[in-house]
């Protein structure tokens, strides 16, 4: 995705896309570092799980092409910042112990580019990414009032095929880890508010999820009153209120831990 697009839709992600602690724990878990290590975080957008690693002991090199994104970052005395793409890392050979990158590789240009420069920057330490395949999910009540959402997503590399790619330019084994979505996310991507309808009507969640600033705008509108008006009618509840009895559900997210 370009800076330009990420420039526009980015200019209130931090108010929205608030670092949920299970991932985080998730990815201290992964990384498996000890204190005073040093990651960098591919994709960091406005720094949430930059900051949140730094909380924790790491010392973060995140890197992330729009200058929109990073003015929202909170400064920390263990967070260096780069301008920079997945593709061209700003960082020198073996310099870091561990790298991650949340939700951010549907976004790069090339793929293959973007995991040799992660295997470049690596030391012997884990790769870490959570990103998602809505191949392995059921096609919850989301899709049917925005099934650009679906279209989208479906358009992105099957989870075999990623896991050969990231094998091939990394020569690194991948562990894959299911990440079922609590229903109380604070980090609010596409599928998050999976049991909170009442979130994808405002403006402001739906500018941080990607697809819908992209999409159609007549086509979000439509889905957006669709969707008020059976939650004001009930018929949404009639329809979907089953979902409303689980805690927690598996939408095809997954942590990929590569390692040595």
């Amino acid at each position: 995705m370009s800076i330009p697009v990420y420039n526009s839709i980015g200019q209130q992600y931090s108010k929205t896309r608030i670092p949920d602690y299970r991932i985080v724990n998730t990815l201290i878990e992964l990384l498996s570092l000890p204190k005073g290590s040093v990651i960098a975080d591919i994709g960091a957008g406005t720094g949430g799980y930059s900051l949140a690693l730094a909380n924790q002991g790491l010392f973060v090199n995140a890197i992330e092409p729009s200058q929109v994104m990073q003015t929202q970052a909170i400064k920390h005395p263990q967070i260096e910042w780069f301008t920079g793409y997945a593709e061209a890392l700003p960082l020198p050979d073996n310099y870091v112990d561990g790298v991650i990158s949340v939700l951010t590789i549907h976004h790069f240009s090339n793929l293959a580019k973007a995991f040799q420069e992660m295997q470049r920057i690596s030391r012997d330490g884990a790769i870490v990414l959570l990103t998602f395949d809505i191949r392995f999910a059921p096609k919850i009540w989301l899709y049917d009032y925005f099934p650009f959402l679906w279209e989208d997503a479906l358009r992105f590399l099957q989870l075999n095929d990623l896991i050969n790619l990231i094998t091939t330019n990394t020569k690194r084994y991948v562990e894959v880890i299911p990440f079922l979505l609590p229903h109380d996310l604070s980090d609010l991507f596409a599928a998050a508010a999976w049991r909170r309808p009442e979130l994808y009507l405002l403006p402001e969640v739906r500018a941080g999820i990607s697809s819908f600033p992209l999409a159609d705008p007549h086509l979000v509108e439509r889905g957006v009153q669709s969707l008020a008006a059976e939650l004001n009618s009930g018929e949404w509840m009639k329809k979907y209120g089953e979902i409303c009895s689980l805690t927690e559900i598996d939408l095809g997210y997954r942590f990929l831990r590569a390692e040595l």
